[in-house]
């Protein structure tokens, strides 16, 4: 038991025109029906920057049922009335809005309904049906799109989630606080969701309310804001519990099997096996050495990122690490195989949780920065060359994929330009003193959780900071990429020559860079583990497109060229397990609680 039975909260924010009037109004009422000293009123005053912070000091001094919270900063209406509840004394929380717009006549009844027993929350509500309240328009069009998008999304049974006049059993919401994460407009429908999902009883009855003044909602930045919290939410309540390795798995084979169906609808998998049947085993024995010859680069290219992070390690062992993480990728879906190199320097080497994953970011900037450049690149030198992309299909039979390929080499110039133009950004913010990232999103919306994407966007670049401003580390690293790749289209150019493709040796190499470049972006999106199915469909399609060579061809070259790959990463996948005695499994599932450790620390 506390020294209260109830505690009223006030959050107030430049609340000077109205807050002792409002203080004065719940004391009076609150005493009507409870006993004398067993209530308090707290004003969570959130970074004013009025006169609310001295008049609610003097009331504060003046009447020992009055507390004062002062905050320097704002720390949003959520964020403000939390940190009051924990340190309220009742048992029993309440709070309303400081303007009263909820007719005060039903304070007893709200806190009644949770001071009695009968339910843990209740809460008044402005649109259960059959109830009329005067409303703007503006308010009563979003506020109804609003509760739809929560009863629809979140399936939440009330009419009302943003009412503000609620109350709480003190065990309860303090329980439910450990789960909310949302810190400003949100946070009275995330603490009624997860009361709801927590089984708790929730009680909504109707109140008379009459808007006072100007809201402080911003009606298209707060309403977005509030829009990616329902998703949020949904996501990690309704989707998330659901997806487990299994069912990943299973959905990402899923894909492949239904791709590889639709594919025989107008493609005969007889020309495919014909045309592998038909390469030569010699020229895909010396593609795979070619790209065997990648991986002490790759161990040398993260030698040099981590130097640069000030960590020196011999590069026998961080090639066999990107082994074993792009062995993980392969196996298991969503690119989970890349928390594992975090896992793996950490345990053998002790270097921290925070600067594994700040290595692996910097090495996917360069790489998506490099594949985009090539992707790009080659297209405008295509272009160039007087070859006419718009014109994809001349070249095949009818209903052989014109249109498909001309669809592909199309998304593949914007994915390329968006990617090249995101990079551009993400260095630009690195090199800049000023804080592109958050003054980007923050006009946009002030919501806690875009501030929760801005951090991890501000961690991101700032990973790569230290290496954006070391020119020289920047041109080392960016150089020994762009070797890593070329030696990966230099692999495919040596596979289309084992399936004896006649073309030009300027059409080849141009075509390879494209369609290797293009694969590579098509496997950024973790639909399928390693990307299988993507890769091949990506760069078959743009050789299909580009060049007079067919289908069964084009599709037999793009499998032959990953499966080489795949095989190669997954010898030294193993190769590396055994000699580093690590188990994919346990490691991916280590990993996973250090990528949650290293999201925390930073």
């Amino acid at each position: 038991m506390t020294n209260r039975e109830v505690s009223v909260v006030l959050p107030a924010y430049n609340e000077a025109d109205s807050l002792e009037h409002t203080v004065e109004v719940t004391l009076s009422t609150l005493a009507e029906f409870l006993p004398a000293g067993s209530f308090e009123v707290i004003v969570a005053e959130d970074g004013c920057a009025d006169a609310t912070p001295e008049i609610a000091d003097r009331m504060a001094a003046e009447d020992d049922r009055v507390r004062h919270f002062h905050s320097d900063e704002r720390l949003g209406r959520g964020g403000a009335l939390e940190r009051a509840f924990r340190e309220s004394d009742g048992d029993v929380l309440v709070y309303f809005d400081t303007d009263l717009a909820t007719d005060m006549r039903h304070l007893e009844e709200l806190v009644e309904s949770v001071r009695s027993g009968d339910y843990d929350v209740a809460t008044g509500s402005r649109r259960i049906p059959g109830d009329k309240q005067d409303r703007q328009p503006e308010r009563g069009v979003a506020s109804k799109g609003y509760n739809g998008l929560v009863r629809l999304f979140l399936r939440s049974p009330l009419y009302d989630h943003q009412c503000g006049f609620k109350a709480f059993d003190r065990d309860v919401l303090l329980a439910l606080l450990d789960d909310v994460e949302d810190d400003h407009w949100f946070w009275d429908t995330e603490v009624l969701v997860r009361a709801q999902r927590a089984g708790y009883r929730v009680k909504e009855f109707p109140v008379d309310w009459e808007p006072k003044g100007d809201t402080k909602v911003d009606l298209v930045r707060d309403v977005f804001g509030m829009g990616s919290q329902i998703l949020r939410l949904w996501w990690q309540l309704g989707v998330k519990p659901r997806i487990d390795r299994r069912v990943t798995m299973a959905a990402g084979t899923a894909l492949i099997v239904v791709a590889l169906a639709l594919m025989t609808v107008y493609l005969d998998p007889t020309e495919v096996l014909t045309a592998l049947q038909s390469a030569d085993p010699r020229l895909l024995g010396v593609a795979t050495v070619v790209y065997l010859l990648s991986w002490p680069l790759r161990g040398l290219r993260y030698r040099d990122i981590l130097s640069e992070l000030g960590y020196r390690e011999r590069v026998g062992f961080l090639t066999g690490a990107v082994f074993i993480s792009q062995t993980g990728n392969l196996v298991f879906p969503a690119r989970a195989g890349d928390a594992l190199r975090a896992y793996i320097v950490k345990a053998r080497r002790g270097i921290p949780y925070p600067s594994g994953f700040a290595s692996l970011a910097i090495e996917r900037v360069f790489d998506l920065l490099t594949i985009t450049v090539l992707a790009g690149v080659t297209f405008l030198g295509l272009a160039a060359a007087g070859v006419d992309v718009t014109a994809i299909g001349a070249t095949q039979a009818p209903g052989e994929g014109e249109s498909s390929g001309r669809t592909a080499v199309f998304v593949a110039a914007g994915v390329g330009a968006a990617a090249i133009a995101a990079v551009g950004v993400i260095v630009a913010t690195a090199r800049s003193e000023r804080n592109l990232v958050r003054t980007t999103l923050g006009r946009v919306s002030s919501d806690s959780y875009v501030d929760y994407v801005a951090g991890v966007v501000e961690r991101f670049t700032g990973d790569i900071q230290t290496v954006a401003q070391d020119r020289r580390a920047f041109a080392l690293i960016g150089a020994s990429s762009l070797l890593i790749w070329a030696i990966d289209v230099v692999t495919a150019l040596v596979v289309f020559a084992a399936f004896g493709v006649d073309l030009a040796l300027w059409e080849l190499v141009a075509v390879g860079f494209f369609a290797v470049s293009v694969g590579n972006l098509a496997k950024v999106l973790p639909l399928s583990p390693g990307g299988i199915g993507l890769y091949e469909g990506a760069f078959s399609l743009i050789v299909l497109a580009l060049t007079p060579v067919g289908w069964g061809v084009a599709l037999a070259a793009a499998i032959a060229d990953h499966a080489i790959k795949n095989l190669v990463t997954v010898a030294g996948g193993v190769a590396s397990t055994l000699v580093f005695n690590v188990s994919l499994t346990t490691a991916v599932e280590e990993a996973r609680d250090a990528e949650s450790e290293g999201s925390v620390r930073e």
